[in-house]
């Protein structure tokens, strides 16, 4: 019995060897013997290497010139397959060429090795072709991925760019056009909500208060376009980045203020007015950066007022430690017409507030609301955002069902 193990297992070792040197035959005959070599072992060696669509020179790297050591070994056909240029020259042709060689290395452009280990670990993870130690983190758009035991675990967050959302919106009959905006990738739905918009849903008081009583015309009586940039050009301001700041309740809000003041004032006073200022100043019941109500934006423009951007802008205080972040920078009394102490910025000298009247609320009626703009200028609106409006570039927006229910609310500057 040992006899005949021992025989056994020599002649698998001399089978593995013999398979071996047929396999690689055509590399060491000369171009003379390659057409003997294609009619018998070569043949069947192409075949099983044919039959193998798995990834090989994507995975091993492709060489330039003759490299015998740029190889892949097809364990599960038992045959051995070539990245290297060799591999496709001479006659009778590509007979030992791995089956992407032709995607992956016959091209234009000079082929290059892979930086990849090789022959491959026996742990670690791949991913798009490249080699990850394991235990690596990675980040996938707005998920994390750690490579476990060869495997990648991956969180299953819900990611604000979505490419199969884009492509079911603009492939459908929606009204409008979806894009891709870099500045959302790696983000969550979640940190979409809370950093993008931030205007606490309508209160109790804001949806009691009584509509002040509408005027408005027939709509055909209304002119086909309308837009308060084209009627007051120099009066309106344009919107200003609100970057992750979840403060669409002050940015809307002072926006409408400035236009509307400069269109009362019929452009005596054209500042610009201060975001921070709402911001950083207006703390009862709002929360600044992470979200506030526009009721309360208001109230605080008509009992304290607000100075200019210039004088205040936007994020002026990034340079500060954290614990400055929401601090008031300027210091004002009712009934006073300037701040305690001058700008925030040092090169504007003027440190006027700005105040409104009451607020009003605005009939729900369309035509109403559009007599309300050709009138008065500009107006604020608060609106349900669901997931996919962080991906809208044109037309008239409504919900695509594909992007889930849950929605938050978001206050705009309606233009006409």
């Amino acid at each position: 019995m040992w006899l005949r193990s021992q025989i056994l297992f020599l002649y698998c070792i001399a089978s593995e060897v013999w398979t071996a040197k047929q396999l690689d035959s055509r590399r060491n005959f000369s171009r003379g013997l390659y057409s003997v070599e294609d009619g018998g072992s070569a043949k069947w060696n192409r075949l099983k290497r044919s039959l193998y669509l798995g990834r090989s020179c994507r995975v091993r790297g492709c060489c330039t010139g003759r490299d015998d050591n740029c190889n892949f070994n097809i364990i599960s056909r038992g045959a051995i397959c070539y990245c290297d240029q060799f591999c496709a020259s001479g006659s009778p042709g590509p007979v030992d060429c791995c089956g992407d060689y032709w995607e992956v290395c016959d091209n234009a452009v000079e082929p290059t090795r892979s930086d990849e280990p090789w022959p491959p670990p026996t742990s670690g993870c791949y991913k798009d072709g490249r080699y990850y130690g394991e235990g690596t983190i990675i980040k996938d758009n707005c998920n994390s991925c750690k490579c476990f035991q060869k495997l990648w675990k991956c969180t299953k967050e819900i990611c604000l760019v979505r490419q199969d959302l884009i492509q079911h919106i603009n492939s459908g009959d929606y009204g409008w056009k979806a894009e891709n905006y870099s500045q959302f990738w790696g983000m969550t739905v979640e940190e979409g909500f809370k950093k993008r918009l931030g205007t606490f849903p309508p209160s109790h008081y804001l949806l009691n208060m009584k509509e002040s009583p509408g005027s408005s015309l027939p709509e055909e009586k209304f002119p086909a376009f309308f837009a308060a940039t084209y009627a007051w050009p120099d009066w309106i301001h344009d919107p200003l980045d609100q970057r992750n700041c979840g403060a669409s309740w002050a940015f809307s809000t002072a926006s409408v203020a400035a236009d509307r003041i400069a269109i009362h004032s019929e452009g005596q006073i054209t500042d610009n007015l201060s975001v921070q200022n709402l911001i950083s100043c207006d703390t009862r019941n709002q929360y600044g950066c992470n979200g506030g109500s526009v009721d309360g934006a208001w109230r605080y423009l008509k009992t304290h007022g607000v100075v200019s951007y210039a004088c205040y802008p936007s994020f002026w205080n990034d340079h500060l430690k954290p614990s400055d972040e929401n601090r008031c920078y300027v210091s004002s009394e009712y009934g006073k017409n300037y701040t305690n102490g001058p700008c925030p910025n040092a090169l504007e000298a003027s440190n006027r507030l700005y105040r409104c009247a009451s607020h009003y609320r605005v009939s729900s009626k369309e035509t109403d609301i559009m007599k309300e703009i050709m009138d008065k200028g500009p107006v604020q609106a608060i609106m349900k955002v669901y997931e996919d409006f962080f991906l809208y570039k044109e037309g008239i927006y409504r919900h695509s069902q594909k992007a889930g229910s849950k929605w938050k609310t978001h206050s705009v500057k309606l233009l006409g």
